[in-house]
């Protein structure tokens, strides 16, 4: 009887979906750490290997989505996203109290940059920003402050009910049906004049950067049922986007630890 009945609450009130997004997936994520580990010169791989051990950048991008149960860990939550409205800077904008995309990633590549960090906080603020470089190039986690970043935005997925964040973060890639190597073994082929482009500026450029493609992944058919055509239309925007997130991070570390 018991289970029946938190069966039946947990049918009425499902657990929000911001916090059943995985932030890119972990396929997602991955892929961003294989294709970063391309582009890191032998000085930054070395320190990498002293911060991480033998834990690679593609393994070491997802933990903090393992650490969303932790309650030491409560004051990041809110770190995965920044709410950018169209036509306005991010100086512009009402900041969220928690912190936010931007403002963790400053704080924290300032932070590794200093050098001083115990050995423990140097290897957790690594792997922080591993998976928030990922985070900044994804379109919902730059959101318009309206649809918590897509998650309100309800969508059929292959018939099935889904929303337009979850989407973006996983059913897109997960689709493919490749593993993340797989994946950034076939999207790995970036041209010389592309890495040029990509590996300047700084996190909040490409923030504005990928607020850019928010009016294209927001243009839905009206009964919201997506599947296919959806994919084929943004394949690329996301081959690209997970490109770039691991062509910068790299750019990132590099400075860090080069």
């Amino acid at each position: 009887m018991t289970f029946l009945l938190i069966l039946s609450f947990l049918l009425i009130f499902p657990t929000p979906n911001h916090l059943n997004s995985e932030k890119w997936g972990k396929t997602g994520h991955r892929i961003v750490g294989d294709i970063a580990t391309d582009y890191l010169n032998e000085e930054t791989k070395n320190e990498l290997d002293r911060v991480l051990g033998h834990e690679s950048l593609a393994i070491a991008s997802t933990w903090m989505d393992k650490i969303r149960s932790d309650d030491h860990y409560d004051h990041t939550h809110d770190w995965h996203w920044v709410t950018l409205p169209d036509g306005m800077s991010y100086d512009e904008t009402e900041k969220n109290p928690n912190g936010d995309l931007i403002k963790a990633l400053r704080t924290i590549i300032e932070e590794l940059k200093m050098g001083d960090l115990p050995a423990k906080e140097e290897a957790e603020k690594l792997k922080m920003l591993v998976h928030l470089i990922g985070d900044l190039h994804q379109p919902m986690h730059v959101g318009t402050g309206k649809d918590r970043g897509g998650n309100d935005t309800r969508v059929e997925w292959f018939y099935e009910p889904s929303n337009l964040h979850r989407v973006w973060d996983s059913e897109m890639i997960d689709e493919t049906k490749l593993s993340y190597t797989e994946f950034s073994n076939a999207i790995n082929h970036p041209s010389q004049k592309q890495l040029e482009q990509w590996q300047q500026g700084d996190v909040l450029g490409w923030a504005y950067e990928t607020r850019e493609l928010r009016d294209a992944a927001y243009a839905l058919p009206e009964d919201k049922q997506i599947g296919y055509r959806y994919m084929y239309l943004h394949r690329e925007t996301i081959d690209q986007q997970l490109l770039k997130a691991g062509v910068r991070l790299a750019y990132v570390l590099n400075q860090i630890y080069g």
